[in-house]
């Protein structure tokens, strides 16, 4: 994305035009490599849907677009300096631990840069964006669940409450592809964490491969009383919203058809992975034929909300202290989000500790035990985000 993004400002000024995203000049992100497996099974992919490369393909079809393999290089650690290493950059004239121009590389795995953040920011003032499965952020919680706990609120893309799921009949991709992890984060906005901390998951081999759970669980959190009274705000855009906010075929090429013919990297690049995603959406659900083809903008949401809430939050809605817990172990249900949908009166006044009440096995009922999470119902409209996303993107 970089390196593309790179090609259109320089195709912008050839061109006489605004060569566009000044925030990234402003404030380069910094970019650093996460987890490479899940905490409770072996690795999901979605290549079936989004291609090997997560972008249908396009690292083979459109060659011209791919940055040289020589950026894995930037995120190790540079060598000492010496006069053969001197020597060497200056024969190659190739730097490779010099970052690029819009973004910085960190040496750190991305979980530590994510308290080291928190850490450093007052609480309340820094938001997470978590638009797949939830692997860094259990992570984080696990070495330090007081630091991530200082996040203003973790805004996740994910699961499926009243909704069918999009990677089995009930459970969304995200959330499927990691459970464990999901389940471990949300713990952290309940009353008593240990109520709703998933089992450790079953060894899968002796010897794991590198696409297995690490060999070792990752431990309990401490007791309740050594957290402390603060809990994690978990805000959760499922598929219940955001499927209904959708980016269709025929307005994609009105706005991009053109700057295709002018020779907008962006452009190009942005058209050769969705148009196999209009393609797959043709091949997998009815109702998707030529420019009615569209793709649901789920992870755009919550980037959208953590952007514009503050400012208009009449516009949104916020359903608060939702329990809802993901299945880790089911054979059929695994990543499913499950509620308490029984007409029963809550149990008021006790602590939380009694993990066998007759009657309300695993303390569904209780006012102390259970998530607490905030579930998005509604945004300021369904048709508002894509016209909005790419007059931003194509400017």
């Amino acid at each position: 994305m970089f390196h593309i993004i790179e090609q259109e400002r320089q195709w912008r000024r050839d061109h006489g035009l605004p060569p566009g995203f000044e925030s990234l000049r402003r404030s380069k992100p910094l970019v650093a490599v996460g987890a490479d497996c899940p905490l409770g099974d072996t690795t999901r992919m979605a290549d079936y849907f989004h291609g090997i490369d997560g972008l249908g393909g396009i690292h083979d079809t459109h060659k011209h677009l791919t940055p040289p393999e020589t950026w894995k290089s930037l995120f190790a650690q540079s060598p000492p300096e010496t006069d053969i290493t001197s020597t060497t950059r200056s024969e190659t004239k190739d730097d490779l631990s010099s970052p690029t121009s819009l973004f910085t590389p960190s040496f750190r795995p991305s979980h530590l840069e994510i308290l080291r953040i928190l850490d450093e920011n007052p609480p309340d003032t820094i938001s997470v964006i978590a638009i797949g499965p939830l692997t860094n952020i259990a992570l984080a919680a696990s070495h330090s669940p007081r630091t991530l706990m200082r996040a203003k609120s973790i805004l996740v893309m994910g699961g499926a409450v009243n909704v069918p799921g999009n990677i089995t009949p009930t459970a969304e991709f995200n959330t499927y592809a990691d459970a464990t992890a999901a389940a471990r984060v949300y713990a952290l906005t309940s009353p008593n964490p240990s109520s709703t901390m998933p089992p450790p998951p079953p060894p899968l081999s002796e010897t794991p491969s590198l696409e297995e759970a690490p060999a070792e669980p990752l431990p309990s959190y401490p007791p309740k009383g050594e957290l402390g009274d603060r809990r994690l705000k978990v805000l959760l855009f499922p598929l219940d919203i955001t499927t209904q906010h959708t980016l269709r075929r025929d307005e994609f090429d009105a706005k991009t058809k053109l700057l295709i013919a002018k020779g907008s990297p962006l452009a190009e690049w942005t058209n050769a992975f969705l148009s196999s995603t209009f393609h797959k959406m043709e091949t997998l659900h009815h109702g998707h034929e030529g420019g009615s083809a569209s793709l649901s903008l789920h992870d755009p949401i919550c980037v959208w909300y953590a952007l514009t809430s503050a400012k208009d939050s009449s516009k949104w809605s916020i359903k608060e202290g939702e329990d809802l817990r993901v299945e880790t172990a089911g054979q059929w249900t695994r990543g499913t989000y499950i509620s308490d949908r029984r007409d029963r009166k809550p149990r008021e006044g006790d602590n939380g500790e009694d993990e066998h009440v007759p009657g309300d096995t695993d303390g569904w009922l209780s006012s102390a035990r259970g998530n607490r999470l905030g579930v998005c119902v509604q945004t300021p409209g369904e048709r508002a985000l894509a016209p909005l996303m790419l007059d931003t993107i194509f400017a």
